[in-house]
């Protein structure tokens, strides 16, 4: 953004009037009035397997809580989707397999696009019926629109936070839990044999093996701030680690953000544990905030899983064309420690996965903006699915 120079040094009268206030920018929520909030209510009794699904805004702090509050009000699954990946979530576990069984899907701030394949059979039942609610009368009606009316029981335009309060306080005791139950256990699904993944002394370093020692230091602070960013190593993250308070790309995709965001967590929490997963393609967007970091004296950890690939174009050649035909995407297995270091920061270098524990610990007590260099695996991201057994994807 770029403003003429005379503009911004052109005095006006009463300019402190003209300043903005906090309460400026606070959101003006649309409420869902009484008589939906009833109607909805009628249409979820009436269900035999339903489900609410928020949009990316309830994901995190103040509303965040009301994702799990009104479930258990209603005793109806309610699920936060955020990731570009979608109903494909490896965060979600094996949610896609429930996510088709549903007859009435909720979906609150949440549009019917990519990442529900546009509500369409198979990933949703054909004749699944949806209610839409959204704070945008435009979204909402192209919503609506591209679902079909005939599968549209109702549709408001509603604030999300506001139409989730709302049914909490109309909501009546839940009939039966067997379907929250069942909607629970596959979102926290993941396949048997991660347990046992165990690269050894030779390395590289398998993704699972990097998140499970970043979620024992997550679950060392019920504070932490976890971030995750990239493509394949990304999702690995995702499926591998949770904590209270999460960050991630959101549906657009984008990769590189975790090392500003981490920076920008750090100071909105400054007694809060920061740590992140990403890519090594990633992490080139904006290595060089580590000099931010030094400067501002914000010490996070950012973990680089590196194999020295954009590994999520690599993975679409392979599929697509063929070993034969993977061009373009080969990377260094560069030192981002070191340069990290450089900057004044910590690095440390991991190669294999009994390294990982004590770098952690060792990149917390410096005190620093700290990067802990993971040589990993060249691995595509995880499907989850109830069925799925193989350790490496």
């Amino acid at each position: 953004l770029s403003l003429p120079f005379d503009v911004l040094e052109t005095k006006v009268a009463n300019g402190d009037s003209l300043l903005a206030k906090p309460a400026d920018f606070a959101p003006v929520a649309t409420p869902l009035d009484r008589q939906t909030a009833a109607a909805l209510q009628a249409l979820l009794k009436s269900a035999a397997r339903p489900l609410i699904l928020f949009g990316p805004v309830m994901a995190h702090a103040p509303v965040a809580a009301l994702v799990r509050q009104l479930a258990d009000a209603t005793g109806v699954p309610a699920v936060c989707m955020e990731s570009p990946r979608g109903i494909n979530d490896p965060g979600l576990g094996a949610f896609a397999g429930v996510l088709a069984k549903a007859d009435i899907v909720v979906l609150i701030g949440k549009q019917p696009d990519f990442t529900l394949r546009f509500g369409k059979a198979p990933a949703l039942a054909a004749d699944c019926r949806f209610v839409v609610i959204d704070p945008d009368a435009e979204t909402l009606l192209r919503s609506v629109k591209n679902l079909g009316a005939s599968r549209v029981a109702l549709s408001a335009h509603a604030d999300s936070a506001a139409t989730a309060r709302a049914l909490i306080a109309a909501a009546q005791p839940p009939g039966g839990t067997v379907w929250l139950k069942e909607v629970t256990a596959a979102i926290a699904f993941r396949p048997e044999a991660w347990r046992s993944i165990a690269s050894g002394d030779a390395g590289p370093v398998h993704p699972v093996e990097v998140g499970r020692a970043v979620q024992e230091v997550v679950n060392g602070s019920p504070e932490a701030v976890f971030i995750a960013d990239g493509g394949e190593i990304g999702q690995w993250a995702q499926a591998c680690v949770t904590s209270p308070v999460r960050l991630i790309n959101g549906p657009g995709g984008s990769i590189g953000s975790a090392v500003p965001f981490a920076l920008a967590a750090r100071m909105a929490r400054p007694a809060a544990p920061v740590i992140a997963i990403m890519g090594d393609g990633a992490f080139g967007f904006h290595l060089m905030e580590f000099d931010t970091a030094v400067r501002a004296a914000l010490p996070v950890v950012v973990v680089v899983g590196n194999d020295a690939c954009w590994n999520a174009e690599h993975q679409i050649q392979l599929r697509t064309y063929g070993k034969e035909r993977a061009h373009g995407c080969e990377l260094l297995g560069t030192r981002y420690d070191q340069a990290v270091a450089a900057l004044g920061g910590h690095g440390e270098l991991v190669t294999r996965a009994a390294e990982l524990r004590p770098a952690l610990a060792r990149a917390i007590a410096s005190g620093k903006p700290a990067c802990i260099n993971v040589m990993i695996q060249r691995l595509a991201a995880p499907t989850v699915t109830a069925g799925t057994t193989a350790a490496a994807h």
